[in-house]
């Protein structure tokens, strides 16, 4: 295999554009060297991504929000959140909610990971949800919630009632859903 010479470095080797060469510009009287911002910033998801996945998508493209307060204020405006995210059909917004170690035991008592959580959501039936008797308890950097999410279709028909518990941690000036439980309520309970 025959080897070329650069053009611009008149070196044998690699093509002028493989060669690692430091280029300086100014940008408001200071140097940079471009090439290696080039380079830290193009490999910047990949060590983000293996060191700390939960960053990948707060970085690229999620809005999660941050600098929630950390109170029970807050956890009711999550839950509103969520249910307004599960009436979209809103994966991301959910995910934005749910921690890396969420689980959910649903009505029936069988429990699912975060994973499988988000995986339904766009199989939800569609539905209005209305949360009422929220309840939140903030303990340190742990919290709960208890309410009673109501389920109304297009018509107004009450379709289900389900009384829920949802169990939050503060991390990284957020709260995030680490479990979930819920009963369906027979049609006779009030």
């Amino acid at each position: 295999m025959s080897q070329r010479v650069s053009r611009q470095s008149g070196r044998a080797g690699r093509p002028s554009f493989i060669q690692p060469q430091a280029r300086y510009h100014s940008f408001g009287g200071n140097n940079v060297k471009v090439s290696l911002l080039l380079a830290l910033f193009a490999t910047l998801p990949v060590w983000v991504g293996r060191s700390c996945p939960t960053l990948l998508p707060l970085m690229f493209g999620n809005n999660c929000p941050t600098h929630q307060t950390h109170d029970g204020n807050a956890l009711v405006q999550i839950e509103q959140s969520w249910a307004q995210a599960l009436e979209g059909h809103d994966a991301d917004a959910v995910g934005c909610i749910l921690a890396d170690e969420f689980q959910d035991a649903d009505p029936s008592g069988q429990l699912h990971d975060r994973a499988e959580t988000l995986a339904q959501i766009p199989h939800r039936r569609s539905g209005k949800n209305i949360l009422s008797e929220l309840t939140p308890h903030v303990l340190g950097d742990s919290g709960y919630i208890r309410g009673l999410a109501t389920l109304v279709d297009a018509q107004g028909k009450t379709v289900a009632r389900v009384r829920f518990t949802d169990i939050y941690v503060y991390r990284d000036q957020r709260w995030l859903a680490v479990a979930g439980q819920e009963t369906l309520l027979p049609e006779t309970a009030k």
